[in-house]
C-alpha cells in the first residue's frame, strides 16, 4: 500500500512539471505583457502604408521611407526600391563621425582637421574644418582622413557591429562609401537612424549626441529638422542622391529617407528639396 502511494505521488508530481513545461512554451500574443527589447516589441506593432507620391518624383527613379515614432506606422512610396542598397554616399558622413569620435580620431565637433593645400571644386573644402563644418558642408576630404585616421580593422569592427548594410569597405579605406562598395537600402537607413536617436547603437552616448548636434540643419517654432544629404557620380554625371534625417515636432519623431536615381542630375541637393516637398505637405515640417 505504501509503495503504490509513493508511486502515485511521483506520477503526479511528474504530471505538474509537463504542465508547467507547456505553459512556458506557449507563445505570448499580448504585446503589452512582453517584457522584451524594444525592437521585439517595435516588430509586433509596427504598420506599413504604401502610399502614391510618384508626382514628386517625375524626373527620378525614386522612393521614400517615413517613420511616425508615436504612431509605430511606415509610410513608404515604391517598396522595391526602398528595400535596394544602393552606395550612401556622403550619409556615411553620420556614421563615419560616430566611429572617429568613439575611437578618439576625433576629439568633439571643434576637433580641426588642417587643409592639405589641394584646390577642390567646392571653394568650400579649401581650407581648415572642424567636424562640425566638414558636416554642413560635406567635406569629402575631411571624411577621407578621419576613415584614414580610424583604419580598415576598426571601421569594419564597427560596422558589422551596426549591422550597416552590406558592410563591404573593399573599396579602399578612404572611398568605399563614395559609389563604391559599402552600400544599404532607405528602409536600413532609416532603422539605422531610429537606432542612433534612441541610444541602440554601439556607441557612448555622449559620441551619440555629438552627432546629433553637427546633424541639425533648423531649429524653428518648437520643430527640429535634422538630416544628411548624399551625391553619387559616375562619369561626371549625377547618378544617385540621398537625403536622411528626422524631424522632432510637439512630441513626435518622424525619420525619413529619400533615394533618387537618374542618368544625371540625380543629387542630394534635389532628394533634399523632394524630402521637404513631402513633409511639408504632409504638416510635418
Amino acid at each position: 500500500m505504501k509503495l503504490i502511494t509513493v508511486l502515485l505521488i511521483i506520477i503526479s508530481l511528474l504530471t505538474m512539471g509537463c504542465s508547467t513545461n507547456l505553459k512556458d512554451e506557449t507563445p505570448i500574443t499580448d504585446v503589452d505583457s512582453l517584457e522584451s527589447t524594444p525592437e521585439v516589441v517595435n516588430a509586433a506593432i509596427e504598420k506599413v502604408m504604401l502610399e502614391d507620391l510618384s508626382q514628386y518624383f517625375k524626373e527620378y527613379d525614386g522612393t521614400f521611407v517615413l517613420f511616425d515614432k508615436n504612431s509605430g506606422r511606415y509610410t513608404i512610396y515604391n517598396e522595391p526600391k526602398s528595400k535596394k542598397r544602393v552606395p550612401p554616399c556622403s550619409t556615411f558622413k553620420i556614421v563615419n563621425s560616430l566611429i572617429g569620435l568613439e575611437t578618439g580620431v576625433v576629439k568633439d565637433e571643434n576637433d580641426v582637421y588642417q587643409w592639405d593645400g589641394k584646390k577642390r571644386s567646392i571653394e568650400e573644402w579649401n581650407k581648415d574644418h572642424t567636424l562640425t563644418s566638414a558636416v554642413r558642408h560635406s567635406v569629402v576630404w575631411y571624411f577621407q582622413e578621419l576613415a584614414r585616421n580610424i583604419g580598415a580593422e576598426r571601421m569594419q569592427t564597427y560596422l558589422d557591429k551596426m549591422d550597416y548594410g552590406n558592410k563591404d569597405i573593399s573599396g579602399g579605406i578612404d572611398r568605399f562609401w563614395l559609389q563604391s562598395s559599402l552600400e544599404i537600402s532607405p528602409e536600413e537607413q532609416v532603422d539605422m537612424l531610429r537606432k542612433l536617436y534612441d541610444y541602440q547603437l554601439p556607441f557612448s552616448k555622449r559620441s551619440i549626441n555629438t552627432v546629433k548636434k553637427i546633424i541639425i540643419r533648423s531649429q524653428e517654432d518648437g520643430i527640429i529638422f535634422s538630416g544628411k544629404t548624399g551625391s553619387g557620380e559616375k562619369d561626371g554625371k549625377g547618378i544617385n542622391g540621398w537625403f536622411v534625417g528626422y524631424v522632432e515636432k510637439e512630441g513626435n519623431v518622424y525619420f525619413f529617407a529619400t533615394n533618387i536615381a537618374a542618368e544625371n542630375h540625380a543629387s542630394g541637393v534635389k532628394a533634399k528639396e523632394l524630402t521637404e516637398h513631402i513633409l511639408k505637405d504632409k504638416g510635418i515640417l
